[in-house]
């Protein structure tokens, strides 16, 4: 009897000090996870590094050679809701995840739309910004033209290397052939030069470059491809940047920032006069 009595007593003991032991184990779980954030290291250094290409309107260089775009704005406006310094890092598109990876920098924040394959390498934020791609074409050589025309082994797209429009026209019109460049800007000028009839971009790269060139080139249809979100990219196992990205771009949509900025450099072209020649 004593034997059993005091067997209980042990295993009480035992079960209250687990009971005990637990929340602090969690605790220390949740204070490690939180160390280890990217968030967490951005305010301990003073400085958000930021990852992007070049890429009218998202991002590009003024007169002066300074970076300008929706996505600088939208850095910089993070940067000062954290109290911390921002840095951008330019940087080739078909290797900005793989040098996120290498922690060049932080956070890409680069018009990068949300897919489950990149989810597959990075994690994302909410959206925070939305866009789809139209076709700019070659007028002369697109004459006539169906959308079920492009879809021909006659036919020539021009795209930037890694990015959405190059996975849209394989999608889209797999028997057409597909040039890759490391720019938009060259791909534009494939279809400029004759060399390629069409490529597909987002707004308002399109519509200005029709604008800029309305003898050769034009948007030839009034249908926007793939609208998708973009996203914050950053390094995955990272729960505390995905709550403090998630909840800014949240309060940024409901206090009208992101569409104010938004509308300003993709449905306008006021900027135009102090952007560089591409």
């Amino acid at each position: 009897m004593r034997f059993t009595r005091r067997f209980f007593a042990l295993a009480a003991g035992a079960a209250l000090t687990a009971a005990l032991a637990a929340p602090a184990s969690a605790q220390d779980a949740t204070q490690s996870l939180s160390g280890e954030s990217v968030v967490e290291r951005i305010k301990q250094d003073g400085v958000i590094r930021i990852g992007l290409s070049l890429f009218v309107p998202w991002s590009m260089r003024d007169m002066d050679g300074e970076l300008m775009g929706f996505e600088l704005d939208v850095g910089r406006k993070l940067a000062e809701d954290m109290g911390v310094d921002v840095e951008f890092v330019p940087t080739a598109w078909d290797g900005i995840i793989p040098a996120l990876l290498a922690g060049k920098f932080d956070v890409i924040i680069s018009g990068m739309s949300i897919t489950p394959e990149r989810n597959l390498t990075v994690n994302f934020s909410d959206p925070y910004a939305y866009s789809g791609v139209t076709i700019l074409a070659n007028t002369a050589m697109t004459e006539g033209f169906t959308i079920q025309d492009y879809n021909s082994p006659d036919v020539t797209f021009a795209a930037r290397r890694g990015a959405t429009p190059a996975t849209v026209i394989g999608q889209l019109f797999p028997e057409a052939n597909l040039l890759l460049f490391d720019e938009d800007g060259a791909a534009t000028q494939e279809v400029l030069n004759g060399n390629a009839h069409a490529t597909m971009a987002s707004e308002p790269s399109p519509s200005t470059e029709a604008r800029q060139y309305p003898d050769v080139l034009s948007v030839p249809f009034d249908q926007t491809f793939l609208a998708t979100g973009e996203g914050f990219a950053y390094r995955k196992g990272d729960p505390d940047a995905t709550n403090f990205f998630n909840n800014w771009i949240e309060v940024n949509w409901r206090n009208g920032f992101l569409d104010e900025r938004n509308a300003y450099w993709f449905k306008g072209d006021e900027w135009a006069a102090r952007a560089a020649p591409e």
